[in-house]
């Protein structure tokens, strides 16, 4: 087994919609489906029944090796990170594949684009900042691994 990578903070701005969308379905014991933020696309997460060894068969997961968002959208919905559900909330509705096309995948400025539009709104970027921190260490403290094997990668809708 080898560790996974940390993924981009970002991924984890991502999780958050995804988790305050409710597009993170449980769908057995140690399995999980995530809907993409367009809708199209439908990602398999699968863990060991101690959450250590965990997969996804999304781009960034598959391809690039750090932890995707549907990883850790998932480690959020089943409380195995702590997070805020007002925080998550203020991320709700975000369209991140549409906004990481636009910043041509510069995702720090696909970030602060939203961050402008929830503070614009009222909404607090530190408090958001400061959230999305601690996932991140709490996430780092896991020590996730990556199994050899990993599930083939989804292109459109799963069935």
């Amino acid at each position: 087994m080898a560790a996974w990578k940390m993924p981009p903070k970002a991924k984890i701005y991502e999780a958050l919609s995804a988790v305050a969308d409710q597009r993170v379905m449980l769908t057995g014991a140690t399995a999980a489906k995530v809907v993409s933020s367009s809708r199209d696309k439908t990602y398999d997460v699968t863990w060991s029944a101690d959450m250590r060894h965990i997969t996804s068969n999304d781009n960034a997961s598959h391809w690039q090796g750090y932890i995707g968002y549907p990883i850790i959208a998932v480690l959020l919905k089943m409380n195995a990170i702590p997070y805020s559900a007002h925080v998550a909330g203020l991320l709700a509705g975000i369209p991140w594949k549409q906004l990481n096309d636009r910043f041509k995948r510069d995702y720090d400025k696909a970030v602060n684009h939203c961050l402008d539009q929830i503070e614009s709104k009222g909404g607090s970027r530190p408090e958001i900042i400061q959230e999305v921190e601690k996932i991140y260490q709490a996430l780092a403290t896991l020590a996730l691994e990556r199994p050899q094997q990993r599930p083939q990668r989804i292109t459109g809708k799963s069935r």
